[in-house]
């Protein structure tokens, strides 16, 4: 049995949603024990993407000067939708957009780690899947 198989999430709790005109988000904060540097090698670097992520990341030139490209693709639902970067501000902001979607992760340093805010735009008819999907990762 491999550690995935014993994982059980804990209650889709944290989650809001907040709508504005027509544009949903969904927003998600979480309380980690790691650094936001340790947070954001996670949120930015292939091989730690692979272990969470919906689609696999490549970073392409560009990368970390707040424009870049990424393209992911892989086995999941994700496949093939195209990424840009429109902000990394290590270890603080990462922003692109997936698929047309607009994404923001924000860390904040905090006396026991890093609490970690995620910022989805999203179709309303996608939003619990969308939540459920984010609260396993």
């Amino acid at each position: 049995m491999t550690d995935r198989e014993q994982y059980t999430p804990g209650p889709a709790s944290g989650a809001q949603v907040q709508k504005d005109g027509e544009k949903w988000t969904l927003i998600l904060v979480r309380e980690l024990r790691h650094s936001p540097e340790k947070v954001w090698q996670a949120l930015t670097d292939p091989a730690h993407l692979r272990e969470w992520a919906p689609f696999e990341g490549r970073w392409e030139p560009g990368y970390g000067r707040n424009h870049g490209e990424a393209h992911h693709g892989g086995s999941t639902h994700a496949a093939g939708f195209p990424t840009r970067v429109t902000r990394a501000d290590a270890p603080k902001v990462l922003e692109y957009n997936w698929g047309g979607n607009d994404i923001r992760w924000e860390l904040e340093g905090t006396g026991l780690g890093t609490r970690l805010t995620l910022w989805h735009d999203i179709d309303r008819r996608f939003i619990s899947m969308g939540a459920a999907g984010w609260t396993c990762v």
